[in-house]
């Protein structure tokens, strides 16, 4: 049995979540129950067969409880008004019971109609560019929950998945784009027709502006033919019955005075929102194309929600985080028509063209010696030719909301704020704890003075990020998720435009970091904040298509700029959280994806390695291998799929056999069989190697195989090294605060009470570590200095000492020291 508590606040709409089970508790085919109807799936097994992650989908509820218990083994309460999902040879039909939607099977739109009871409230949603859905396939089919997934081409392929609920009206759209081509980009998004068939003035256009201090939008609220503000007054009951939204009556009730000349009142038709940048969105109107624009006051930060229709009906729709995703757009068109149009623009036609050309200019560095120099003073790995966008992606949240009648303030507040802050169900952190997944880490702890310090400097990191985004503006359609690698204290800004010291990308884990810190403390802002990072990193830092399909960039001033794509970015370790937590199917597809993909022959250090090994796929056995056994592991727990299985723990067996075992520096890989061949004479050490997900991958495996033949001897190659690493005299030994938890792991499997203090002293006094200059023994001195004046653009709270790789690294050893030893 567990609880499920609400992420935020309670939520009256349908929410999914993932639940983790220990290993041989519940077993495979189990039914689960709750004090509600459930649809419960598994997504993913333990090697025993039992379940290790189960996902479980809630109708809305019109009174949520502040949590519910779901019991495996027990059958669940019958639905009383399922979704029902009807396939035919042209079209799928969802009736959620509060709405009916119409899905064809091909052609050029996503959604043929929407419809509430027999009254069509919307049709033909579709691409701004001229589009063709290609297949659609129904993933699942109710009785609470129903995904349709659409996958197409207008400019550049497209999937779109659609997730219903039974009871609920409304579609949630998760929009996904690969970049495939080099044409321009001057607006894109999607669109769709409301029939209008009310009278002019009681037809009305709802635009969301910023969120007040309760999460919740104020909103302009106007009609398409306006009786308010006239030189002759139809009353106030008209007055206020058309601002609410809700019927004037006949004209012919009104006063002669204003009934005899209403035909000449202006009708406003087209209104349009811009959020053309993080801090501002401007709005206008006109009452038709060729007549001039009215400016209607703006703000700062629209919630990105809008409603167009009439007292009879009419069409909600929104973007999640869309001023965090500017240049972003929302249209009205030909309201006072037959038919309006709404427009959600993913990338605002007012916005200048997007712009996906390479920012270097090249100085002359056409050979890998030019390149490496360029290395050594920019940390840029430059390379003509691969600051190439082509195969990137970026997935956005919709939602389309068909109402009955013009919703009130009230209601239109609550679904924009539930658009911005989407229901979530968690565990809490001590369930997710005793359930032993993703490897070693804790609930908070300040039970003791240096526990509470550190566990203050866990909240002062993350704090200090989230500030960070703010006041930097780490915003905008390519940005939002990511942060920045290092700060440049002379002029107080993160170093933004210098080569490799841009852009984390991932690098040194700050993923990991986010996640782990999620899980121990059960913060909301921790959780919103690792998702985006996860919805950046897994879509806009790897290649979904094209010759570098698989790999990662790393980092750099444009996220895809850097010649170097690795494994190490694209690697599934740092997407498997947010997969089993929510059971997002997106994040699924990008599991599969480095999971199957076909490995370029692009040797990363091509540029440095003596012997390149052409056509050979060579790996390194940190980064390289803990990217691959993450992805294998993934698949195999989540679909039982015997490749992936076979290749992890033939790698495992292999490394195992090895002479130096993680000391050898690189292998030759068989992609069939998962083969490791090892290359090169002598052992080797990478300061990198257990930095990007080896460390907590290779916990979970020794945890999962400790019963086969290769489990042991995996482990014991893992302990030499994590026993090894910080007295080793090979060269290439670094970052020594990261590197504490490998003795801190082998100190806990061991009972070595002198590797258990070798890994204190190198967490609290490592050498060369930015984050050990204030010990933890001293007054705590962490903490921000405010910088204003004409030295910077704008005032910022500064921490010159931190740096995301040591920040991450800090934060993860951290928690895996308070996890895993005693004082």
């Amino acid at each position: 049995m567990t609880t499920l508590r609400w992420l935020t606040v309670p939520h009256t709409a349908g929410v999914t979540c993932g639940v983790p089970w220990p290993r041989g508790t519940v077993p495979a085919g189990s039914p689960f129950a709750a004090s509600v109807p459930v649809q419960s799936w598994v997504t993913a097994t333990w090697p025993d067969g039992s379940v290790k992650w189960s996902a479980h989908a809630f109708a809305p509820q019109s009174a949520p409880a502040p949590a519910y218990t779901l019991v495996p083994g027990e059958e669940p309460a019958p639905v009383a008004e399922p979704i029902e999902v009807t396939e035919s040879e042209d079209a799928i039909v969802v009736d959620t019971g509060a709405a009916t939607w119409v899905l064809p099977r091909g052609g050029p739109v996503l959604v043929r109609s929407v419809s509430r009871g027999r009254r069509e409230v919307a049709r033909d949603v579709r691409t701004t560019d001229p589009g063709l859905v290609e297949t659609v396939t129904v993933e699942q089919a109710g009785p609470i929950r129903a995904v349709v997934k659409l996958t197409g081409r207008s400019r550049r392929p497209f999937t779109v998945r659609l997730y219903f609920y039974a009871g609920a009206a409304e579609a949630r759209l998760l929009h996904t784009v690969v970049w495939d081509t080099d044409a321009p980009v001057t607006g894109f998004g999607l669109r769709v027709d409301v029939p209008m068939r009310d009278e002019l003035h009681d037809r009305h256009v709802r635009l969301a502006g910023p969120e007040g201090q309760d999460g919740r939008p104020g909103f302009l609220t106007e009609a398409v033919r306006g009786i308010t503000g006239l030189r002759r007054d139809p009353g106030a009951a008209h007055r206020a019955a058309q601002v609410a939204g809700q019927p004037c009556g006949p004209v012919t009730a009104w006063p002669e005075t204003v009934s005899k000349r209403i035909h000449l009142v202006p009708t406003f038709g087209d209104w349009t929102l811009d959020q053309l940048s993080p801090d501002g969105f401007t709005l206008a109107k006109r009452t038709r194309p060729g007549h001039a624009w009215v400016t209607i006051p703006g703000a700062t930060r629209a919630a990105g929600y809008g409603y167009v229709g009439g007292v009879s009906g009419g069409l909600g729709f929104g973007l999640r985080d869309f001023w965090r995703l500017y240049p972003t757009r929302l249209d009205v068109r030909a309201a006072a028509t037959g038919t309006a149009t709404a427009t959600v623009w993913l990338w605002s036609p007012s916005a200048p063209a997007m712009d996906l050309r390479g920012y270097h200019d090249g100085l002359g560095q056409d050979t890998h010696a030019e390149q490496l120099e360029g290395l050594e003073i920019t940390y840029e790995d430059y390379e003509p030719g691969f600051a190439d966008a082509r195969g990137i992606a970026r997935t956005h949240e919709l939602v389309l909301r068909p109402y009955a009648a013009t919703p009130g303030g009230d209601v239109l507040a609550a679904d924009a704020a539930a658009l911005n802050d989407p229901p979530q169900l968690v565990p809490p952190p001590h369930r997710l704890l005793e359930a032993d997944v993703f490897g070693d880490w804790s609930t908070v702890d300040r039970s003791t003075p240096r526990r509470a310090a550190i566990e203050d400097r866990l909240d002062f990191l993350f704090d200090f990020y989230a500030g960070q985004r703010e006041q930097r503006r780490w915003y905008g359609f390519w940005d939002y998720g990511d942060v920045m690698h290092t700060y440049d204290p002379d002029r107080h800004q993160w170093r933004y435009d210098v080569g490799g010291y841009a852009w984390a990308n991932s690098e040194l884990s700050p993923d990991l970091w986010l996640w782990y810190q999620f899980l121990r403390t059960g913060r909301a802002d921790v959780f919103r904040f690792a998702e985006a990072m996860t919805r950046h990193t897994g879509e806009v830092d790897v290649y979904h298509t094209g010759p570098w399909a698989g790999l990662g960039s790393r980092h750099n001033v444009q996220h895809w700029g850097c010649s170097c794509k690795q494994l190490r970015i694209s690697s599934a370790v740092y997407r498997r959280f947010h997969y089993y937590l929510t059971a997002d199917e997106r994040t699924g597809d990008l599991l599969r994806e480095v999971a199957t993909a076909e490995l370029p022959g692009l040797d990363p250090l091509r540029k440095i390695r003596r012997d390149p090994h052409p056509g050979a796929v060579t790996i390194g056995l940190g980064t390289d291998w803990g990217a691959l056994a993450a992805a294998w592991l993934t698949e195999w727990e989540r679909t039982g799929d015997e490749r992936a299985r076979d290749k992890l723990l033939t790698s495992m067996a292999d490394i195992a056999a090895m002479p130096d075992g993680f000391f050898t520096a690189e292998a030759v890989l068989d992609p069939r069989t998962g083969h490791l061949t090892p290359l090169g004479e002598g052992p080797a050490i990478s300061h990198l190697s257990a930095v990007f997900g080896l460390v907590e991958i290779c916990s979970e495996l020794i945890a999962l195989t400790a019963a086969t033949a290769v489990g042991p001897a995996f482990e014991a190659a893992w302990l030499r090294y994590c026993r090894r690493y910080l007295t080793s005299p090979l060269p290439g030994v670094s970052l020594i605060q990261a590197h504490s938890r490998l003795a801190a792991y082998a100190a806990a499997r061991t009972g070595d009470r002198d590797l258990a203090a070798l890994a204190w002293r190198a967490f609290t006094d490592g050498p060369g570590d930015q984050l050990n200059t204030n010990p933890l023994q001293a007054e705590p001195v962490w903490r921000t200095t405010a910088v204003t004046g004409p030295q910077v653009l704008t005032p910022v709270d500064e921490a010159a000492f931190v740096s995301t790789n040591d920040a991450a690294q800090y934060a993860l050893a951290a928690i895996q020291l308070l996890a895993l030893l005693t004082e």
